[in-house]
C-alpha cells in the first residue's frame, strides 16, 4: 500500500490544480517538483482539457490524481474507470453513495488495467452539511453517515475514501491503518483561510490520520509555489 511508505518516494502533496485551461496549468506544473508532490485534475480541468492532457501530466513523472467523482450505472463507472486507468494516472475516484456493485464493477475494472491505479470514494462532499443530507432523505448524522459510506467502501475492497481532515481520526481508528484518506481543505499555519472556515494544517492533518493532503491557494496563487511546495513538505516531514 502506497500510503504508508516514506514521504521521500510517496509524496503526501497533492496539489489541486484549478485551471480553466491547459496552459495555465502547465506553467504552474513547471514550477513543481514531482518529487515533492503529485497533482489533482478536477471536472473543470479535464473537461477544457481533456484526457491527453492528463496522459501528459502522467508521462512527466507526476502521479496524477483523477478527481471525477464517477457515479452512475456499474458497468457505465466500470467502463469509465478502465478508461481512466488507461490514461497512467495514480489514483482515481467513485462517489461511494453509488453502492457496493457500483464500486466493485470499478475495482474489478481498475484491477484489469495494466497500471492499477489507487481506487477511492468520495463518502459527503465537504460543501455538505446536516441540513443538506436531510433534505435529501439522508437523516443519520453526518459523521455516522460519512462512517457507514467509509465502511461500505472498504467493504467493496476500495483503497480508501476523500474526506474531511477533521473525520481523519475517526475513520483511521475504525479502518485500520492501511486504508488510504486524503483530505482537502488543508492550510498551512502561516496561509490565508481564503473561504475556509474550518483549517486543518498539514501536520495536524497528518497527526490525526491523513494519508494525503490536497493543497491549492496556498501553493498554486503563491508568489513562488516551489518554495511555498517546500516549506509545506518540510511541515509534512517533521508531523
Amino acid at each position: 500500500m502506497q500510503a504508508n511508505s516514506s514521504n521521500h518516494h510517496d509524496p503526501k502533496i497533492i496539489v489541486a490544480l484549478d485551471y480553466a485551461d491547459a496552459d495555465s496549468a502547465l506553467e504552474l506544473v513547471s514550477q513543481l517538483d514531482p518529487a515533492l508532490c503529485r497533482l489533482k485534475v478536477g471536472k473543470e480541468l479535464f473537461t477544457a482539457a481533456g484526457p491527453q492532457f492528463v496522459e501528459k501530466l502522467a508521462s512527466s513523472n507526476f502521479g496524477v490524481f483523477l478527481d471525477l467523482k464517477f457515479h452512475d450505472i456499474p458497468n457505465t463507472v466500470a467502463k469509465a474507470c478502465s478508461a481512466a486507468s488507461n490514461l497512467g494516472v495514480w489514483m482515481l475516484n467513485v462517489h461511494a453513495s453509488g453502492g457496493i456493485e457500483m464500486m466493485q464493477a470499478a475495482k474489478q475494472a481498475v484491477d484489469r488495467s495494466a497500471a492499477k491505479p489507487l481506487l477511492i470514494a468520495v463518502t459527503v462532499l465537504t460543501s455538505m452539511n446536516q441540513e443538506t443530507l436531510n433534505q435529501i432523505g439522508i437523516h443519520t448524522d453526518l459523521p455516522t453517515h460519512v462512517l457507514n459510506l467509509a465502511r461500505l467502501t472498504q467493504q467493496a475492497g476500495l483503497d480508501g475514501v476523500v474526506c474531511s481532515a477533521l473525520e481523519a481520526q475517526m475513520l483511521r481508528s475504525n479502518l485500520g491503518r492501511e486504508f488510504c484518506l486524503v483530505t482537502p481543505g488543508i492550510r498551512p499555519a502561516n496561509a490565508s483561510k481564503d473561504d475556509q472556515s474550518r483549517i486543518v494544517t498539514p501536520a495536524d492533518a497528518l497527526a490525526l490520520g491523513s494519508s494525503y493532503l490536497v493543497i491549492g491557494r496556498p501553493i498554486t496563487k503563491a508568489a513562488d509555489p516551489l518554495a511555498a511546495l517546500e516549506a509545506i513538505s518540510k511541515e509534512c516531514i517533521s508531523a
